[in-house]
């Protein structure tokens, strides 16, 4: 019997595309996870492999759909060899039922890996050489200085804010982001005009 797994990813959230390709390929079941990063639990696929019996196959559309590093993809190769179960890609042509495909299914899956690396070591590159000419990467931050200083004000004055919900709709930010910079404490010794 073909099994299906599918594995959204942060580009690619998704998953019908694999879905439809499994189908085509002949899965009978297809079993599909919402996993981001390198996250290592991944239910639906241990649901897929406590399902399979000897014999069967697993099938996925691409390599990195079934793991997000060398490691991750070799245990899993091992469970799979160890229960008699083959691995087809499609994307990749590796079919493990064949010598040919177990060699090529390896080859690939040092290169997937190696490039995952390149990848990394590129982005961290990058990051460095960014913040070393000054430049700040990411968002801009919510609470500046001078920010935080008209919320401490607001806060002081309870006539013209007597809720601290005042001061979070007037100040437009979060109530969570607020009581990052805001303790009760400090709240209380802003309103009693202590600070």
């Amino acid at each position: 019997m073909l099994v299906g797994y599918a594995r959204v990813s942060a580009l690619d959230q998704n998953p019908e595309l694999q879905i439809e390709e499994l189908r085509k390929a002949g899965c009978a079941r297809v079993f599909s996870d919402k996993v981001y990063g390198m996250k290592r639990e991944r239910p639906k696929l241990q649901e897929a492999l406590d399902y399979m019996r000897a014999e069967d196959t697993l099938v996925v559309w691409k390599l990195s759909r079934l793991a997000q590093s060398m490691n991750q993809v070799m245990r899993t190769v091992k469970e799979l060899q160890k229960r008699k179960i083959e691995l087809k890609v499609l994307t990749q042509r590796i079919d493990t039922n064949t010598p040919e495909g177990t060699l090529f299914f390896h080859i690939n899956a040092v290169f997937d890996q190696f490039q995952r690396e390149i990848l990394a070591e590129n982005t961290t590159a990058s990051l460095k050489s960014v913040s070393e000419h000054g430049r700040i990467c990411g968002r801009p931050r919510v609470m500046t200085e001078e920010k935080i200083q008209l919320l401490r004000a607001m806060v002081r004055d309870s006539t013209s804010y007597p809720f601290i919900s005042d001061v979070i709709v007037a100040g437009k930010i979060a109530r969570k982001t607020f009581y990052k910079y805001f303790s009760v404490d400090e709240i209380k010794a802003l309103r009693a005009g202590k600070k």
